[in-house]
């Protein structure tokens, strides 16, 4: 009977070291190609007439390229916030952690107010800022919940801030981070409830979908100078844009 049991799940074992495919590098790789399809399509194909013009109807809906597009780009965020959560796990130092990330909130807000306005200041953030306050959340959570009266109170703090600081997502984006901290061991729920934080749960599910092939393995991106390019990619590709919209269409 034991050997039975013991033939069974190491079959299991087989079927999910199989599935699992994925590392942290490729999934990285994954939600850095998407959001830049994403901003893409959010800063040229908007002002491209083929782009914008229905390809087909689909449910009452006009598909176009741009919509295609945004769609696809919607895929980057869950993963982001994903990899935040294992970054946070895995860190060997989780303050050297937070303060990179809120280092290049700070450098990318430049290029992120001349992608969104033309101008150098936006009354909107960029995304690292948004996953500066999951980290934060998350380590409140993780270093004060004996104190539950002291836990709430930060945590209410950090989802005042996260709103009206409007950065990207902002508070949703702040709790989703916080949510797959909490749901790290039951990927079912994780999916399942954690699509219900986007307007249109139906085109994050792809990004779950490849979140539940991580193999919990780091991958191909090792060493400092590969991690920081990864970073620097944000703002870079930004000013990229944006020197690409005012070369194409001047800034509309």
């Amino acid at each position: 009977m034991d050997n039975t049991n013991d033939t069974k799940n190491t079959k299991i074992d087989k079927i999910r070291k199989n599935y699992r495919c994925l590392s942290g590098s490729a999934l990285k790789t994954i939600a850095l190609v998407t959001m830049l399809i994403d901003h893409t399509a959010s800063v040229l194909l908007a002002n491209m007439k083929f782009a914008v013009t229905p390809l087909f109807t689909a449910a009452g809906t006009e598909i176009t390229w741009y919509m295609i597009f945004r769609t696809i780009g919607r895929i980057a965020f869950p993963i982001y916030c994903f990899l935040l959560v294992e970054g946070y796990m895995h860190t060997r130092d989780r303050k050297k952690y937070g303060m990179r990330l809120l280092i290049f909130a700070i450098i990318s807000e430049i290029p992120w107010s001349l992608e969104h306005t033309g101008t150098l200041f936006s009354t909107t953030h960029n995304v690292f800022f948004t996953l500066f306050s999951g980290l934060c959340a998350i380590y409140v959570y993780d270093n004060f919940r004996s104190d539950r009266m002291k836990t709430a109170v930060l945590l209410i703090f950090i989802f005042v801030i996260s709103m009206y600081a409007k950065c990207d997502y902002g508070i949703k984006g702040t709790g989703f981070i916080l949510f797959l901290y909490l749901m790290r061991e039951n990927s079912l729920i994780r999916a399942l409830v954690g699509c219900c934080f986007f307007a249109r749960p139906d085109t994050v599910i792809p990004a779950f979908a490849f979140i539940q092939l991580y193999n919990g393995k780091r991958g191909y991106i090792k060493g400092r100078v590969l991690q920081y390019l990864f970073y620097i990619l944000y703002p870079a590709h930004m000013l990229l844009l944006y020197v690409l919209k005012l070369v194409w269409f001047g800034y509309k």
